[in-house]
């Protein structure tokens, strides 16, 4: 049945965690690999990251100023509005979903390939925790490397509302300004950030589990890398459901 095959698919990841969060046997090794993954997943995602929230910023600009403010309103609602969707959205969940596009079809396919070419039967082989060695320091990475890059996109996404306001005389820069700086409340940047931490676990650990359990060969590598992509998007969006509720 369809609801036995799930629990048995979340038994595995679960089993698959409790060896993945075990104390490395070689702590030079895993600092070495930790700061790879840190670059593979998280600094070489930068440029896409910047890129789409500039966009959207400048995007999500002319779209309130156009559709939302009128005389009745004050000047600065669509820049407060830019604001609050960075914070509070785009900056964690939509540029998770992005990023799960990228790195966990890269986490899935990586880790599919070296479990069809017998790489980490090998590893298990000369007595080494592999799920520990391989998965640990690329959800460890994705960790520590997100808050970055969710300051990063809200930054980005701002000065794209900025390039709408000066290249495509939207509105002036002073409304602007002052919507971005009304009302500001903190909390919301650190909420942004707690929830992108929880979205960086998924992203990790789910691709990992789908690319360790790879069985057969080439074209199972691939499925599981869309597997990945798929579940990995439906969680953060049911995660973000209650994230949003439990820290509004």
């Amino acid at each position: 049945m369809l609801i036995t095959r799930y629990l048995t698919t979340f038994g595995r990841y679960l089993m698959l965690m409790g060896r993945t969060f075990s104390m490395p046997e070689r702590l030079r090794m895993f600092w070495k690999q930790y700061v790879k993954e840190m670059q593979q997943l998280g600094i070489d995602s930068i440029g896409i990251v910047l890129l789409i929230s500039f966009f959207i910023g400048a995007v999500i600009c002319i779209q309130m100023k156009e559709n939302i403010e009128s005389p009745w309103m004050p000047r600065w609602v669509a820049g407060y509005t830019t604001r609050e969707i960075m914070l509070l959205e785009f900056s964690s969940s939509i540029m998770c979903l992005i990023l799960s596009g990228k790195v966990g079809s890269n986490i899935a396919s990586e880790l599919g390939t070296m479990r069809v070419t017998q790489q980490i039967d090998a590893l298990e082989i000369m007595g080494v925790n592999s799920a520990s060695y391989l998965i640990l320091p690329k959800i460890l990475g994705m960790l520590t490397i997100m808050p970055i890059l969710v300051i990063f996109s809200s930054a980005m996404g701002i000065m794209g509302a900025y390039a709408t306001a000066y290249v495509g005389h939207i509105m002036p820069p002073d409304d602007l300004t002052a919507g971005l700086q009304h009302d500001f409340v903190p909390w919301f940047l650190w909420m942004s950030m707690i929830k992108s931490q929880f979205f960086a676990f998924i992203i990790s650990s789910v691709s990992s589990y789908f690319g360790y359990s790879v069985e057969g060969g080439s074209v199972e590598v691939g499925k599981a890398s869309t597997d990945a992509v798929v579940c990995s998007s439906v969680l953060i969006l049911f995660s973000d459901v209650f994230l949003t509720l439990l820290l509004s």
